[in-house]
């Protein structure tokens, strides 16, 4: 699963809830709820940061009227959650009788798990 957006201002560890935009040529910096995807030349934000945003002298600013939310998990974090949740229930397959007196080595096996593959290191 994702970790969910930061806030851009430095050195902010909350999580992002609004995005900034500028208007250049209106003389405008618009905040508003989080952008589905992060833009470049847009900024995500914290609620204190949001709410407490100043503009240059001479510029206006546009915000978002109401409470700013965390956004809601997307569908794609759901489908990898309950992947691998999935994936952890499986019960792990019988292992093959093993002889204790003559034991061969077993290859590196290349496998898959959800989206990720598991590459042998090289010998």
């Amino acid at each position: 699963m994702r970790s969910p957006r930061r806030c851009s201002r430095n050195g902010c560890p909350r999580q992002a809830v609004a995005t900034l935009t500028y208007v250049y040529n209106e003389s405008t910096a618009v905040v508003g709820p989080l952008a589905a995807f992060a833009e470049p030349h847009t900024y995500d934000l914290c609620e204190p940061h949001a709410r407490n945003l100043t503009a240059p002298r001479g510029w206006d600013v546009v915000r978002h009227e109401g409470e700013f939310e965390p956004p809601p998990p997307t569908t794609d974090d759901l489908v990898a959650l309950a992947e691998a949740v999935r994936e952890a229930a499986r019960p792990a397959p019988p292992r093959p009788p093993s002889d204790d007196n003559h034991q061969t080595p077993q290859p590196h096996q290349q496998g898959r798990r959800g989206h990720l593959r598991v590459i042998p290191p090289n010998h």
